[in-house]
């Protein structure tokens, strides 16, 4: 998935309570100054969207959103797991505000401590013990019972620790408003893996792939549309795994069945009024259908972006990591899809030094690298996970050529994206503004490719405008508005 560089204020204004969620105290919130709320959120945009689901859940309850943590009456750091020493920084942020707490508290202000997240649901014993100024710690699948939390935490002695995997579905205990989240929404479809790679914790923190009714997704994403929403991207440990219950018709069920795949659903989100934009993240190679693979050439508003993880280019390495998918296949699947859609953009995760991996191994990873041509790549050396099935298997590979293959991998993967930026220059496309520039004047947006671009002028977000492009640059391009270009001439 993509991920985020690092820890991202959220908030979000109110919005209406789920049922039951609110109790006679959000109702006096209004009628007082509002409390402070600051959500840290780690990893990727599944948890960006789980931070502004938990933020929306406590508006009713006064709470308003906040960057700084001595003014915040409550602070959720929502956390990550796949990244090394993930568990080590939560603790390290903790740290810090314990201080802030005990500041707070000398000035007669309590402050609320909670961890949510993939380290809480696998550390929550051990956060309490070694941060017992901690007052939640919430799991991926429970934060819909965070008013509830909050109540038992302002009343009682001791952390609230709720990490199980309730029978109940959250998505429908969660407000049916939805703040406005810009030009660029971003909606949870599916959660949970069933896959078991090797290396993952994913399916010990997230649970069981699990997949929402098309109807419910259909409804967010009109009010996502109907709140300025431009591009939508459908979310999901394994969002190509999507599988959901078909809406209703009138005369019982859809005429198609009862199930939709995610190609399906797509063609219905495209016809959604105000939805010039669709995209999906993180798929699984295992789950790439034929269905789906048309797609990518027959609607329009399905962006020639696919992020599609291969993580190594050996068979060998594969089969230890458990993906259920040879090279071979990967190869296979990106010619298909290029076929479908000429001028789709291909990007992946790799994984370097897993146990076992050998030379030849690595060999094989940049020969798929070089074979396939990448416009973007996550890349990361192996560290184990504890209770992972690879954090026992033998062949550790040793740091420094861990290190090593690495930067050969990113030195290849570095020149395909500057490869890939450079062949854009001098194209006219079509660019969703998303705010202005960093410079005055200038205006900010995103390729169909979801590259940065930046360019003097003026234009609202949401606004989809022509662009010149004309300079590639490490991370952006540089682009002038083409009808102004058009007007010079």
């Amino acid at each position: 998935m993509t991920r985020s560089a690092g820890p991202v204020p959220a908030g979000a204004p109110a919005a209406p309570a789920a049922p039951g969620a609110a109790s006679a105290d959000s109702h006096a919130a209004s009628a007082r100054a509002p409390r402070r709320l600051l959500i840290r959120t780690w990893g990727c945009q599944m948890n960006v969207y789980d931070s502004t689901r938990m933020a929306e859940l406590l508006a009713p309850l006064g709470y308003a959103p906040t960057e700084r943590a001595e003014e915040a009456d409550m602070v959720i750091l929502n956390t990550c797991h796949i990244r090394e020493k993930a568990s080590e920084k939560v603790f390290s942020d903790l740290g810090r505000l314990r201080d802030t707490k005990k500041e707070r508290q000398a000035g007669g202000k309590e402050t609320i401590i909670a961890v949510a997240g993939c380290v809480a649901q696998a550390e929550g014993a051990e956060i309490t013990a070694r941060a017992p100024w901690v007052d939640i710690v919430l799991g991926p699948q429970t934060y819909h019972r965070l008013p509830e939390m909050v109540a038992r935490a302002s009343r009682a002695a001791g952390a609230v620790i709720e990490t199980d995997f309730p029978a109940e579905d959250k998505f429908d205990h969660l407000p049916e408003a939805r703040a406005s989240q810009g030009p660029v929404a971003f909606l949870t479809i599916q959660e949970g893996c069933d896959k078991f790679c090797s290396f993952c914790v994913v399916p010990y923190t997230r649970g069981a792939e699990f997949s929402r009714p098309a109807a419910a997704i259909l409804a967010e994403a009109r009010a996502l549309a109907a709140g300025g929403a431009r591009e939508i991207a459908l979310l999901g440990q394994n969002v190509n795994a999507w599988a959901g219950e078909a809406p209703r018709t009138g005369q019982g069920a859809s005429p198609e069945g009862n199930t939709w795949r995610l190609a399906r659903l797509l063609r219905e989100l495209a016809d959604i009024p105000g939805v010039a934009r669709l995209r999906y993240t993180t798929s699984h190679p295992r789950d790439m259908d034929d269905d789906l693979i048309a797609a990518h050439g027959e609607i329009p508003a399905l962006m020639p972006y696919l992020h599609l993880p291969v993580q190594s280019g050996s068979d060998r390495v594969l089969a230890a990591m458990n993906r259920g998918h040879k090279a071979d296949l990967y190869l296979r699947l990106a010619d298909r899809l290029r076929a479908a859609r000429p001028d789709l953009a291909l990007t992946s995760d790799f994984i370097v030094g897993h146990p076992g991996e050998t030379a030849a191994d690595f060999d094989a990873t940049m020969r798929l690298v070089e074979r396939v041509g990448f416009a973007g790549a996550y890349s990361f050396k192996y560290s184990a996970r504890p209770g992972t099935p690879a954090a026992s298997q033998p062949g550790v590979v040793p740091e420094a050529e861990k290190d090593a293959r690495l930067q050969t991998l990113q030195a290849l993967l570095r020149e395909q994206q500057d490869g890939f930026n450079r062949s854009c220059v001098g194209r006219t496309v079509e660019v969703l503004v998303t705010g202005p520039g960093r410079h005055p004047g200038q205006i900010a947006g995103r390729t169909p490719w979801l590259q940065p671009v930046h360019a003097l002028g003026s234009g609202r977000p949401g606004d989809v405008v022509p662009m010149h492009l004309t300079a590639a640059h490490p991370n952006s391009l540089s682009a002038t508005l083409a009808h102004e270009e058009s007007a010079a001439a």
